[in-house]
């Protein structure tokens, strides 16, 4: 059975929470664009594209080879590494979360799978967000109704 997080670690866990939730939601829009980015570029042979010869924000088709044939910011490019370098601050807060509550491994790779599997970021979210506010308020009000040591001497 894991060790319980000490009362003193809760702030952390709190700040740590908070961070994660954030991440999560950001994580979780940006895995969201890329999979519609995919589908538009795989499934109907376009990419998106911002400024260039085609207007503010255009789509232009993919050549043959696989290739892009518009000039200007590649939105879908744009899309595919800001999702992967923000999936690795992710992963980061995932192990905060998951460290700070001393959870089993299998919770924090079911958190890292949340930055690949569509919408399962958002679900995780709210899990965790309700198991950490739960068990945080529980254990608070546990150990504000058991008397300290330092309370007992002073009797």
């Amino acid at each position: 059975m894991p060790l319980a997080p000490k009362l003193a670690s809760f702030p952390a866990i709190r700040g740590a929470l908070t961070f994660y939730q954030i991440c999560s939601i950001i994580t979780g829009t940006f895995l969201l664009l890329l999979v519609g980015e995919m589908v538009m570029k795989y499934g109907f042979g376009y990419e998106l594209f911002l400024g260039g010869s085609g207007g503010f924000l255009f789509f232009s088709p993919v050549a043959p080879s696989g290739e892009s044939t518009g000039d200007g910011l590649n939105v879908n490019m744009t899309i595919l590494v800001v999702h992967g370098w923000f999936y690795v601050v992710y992963l980061f807060s995932c192990f905060r979360v998951w460290s700070l509550m001393r959870w089993q491994l299998w919770r924090f790779i079911m958190l890292a799978a949340g930055g690949v599997v569509p919408f399962l970021s958002f679900i995780m979210e709210a899990i965790v967000a309700r198991d950490v506010k739960h068990y945080l308020a529980d254990r608070e009000a546990a150990a504000s109704d058991s008397p300290t040591p330092a309370s007992e001497g002073a009797r």
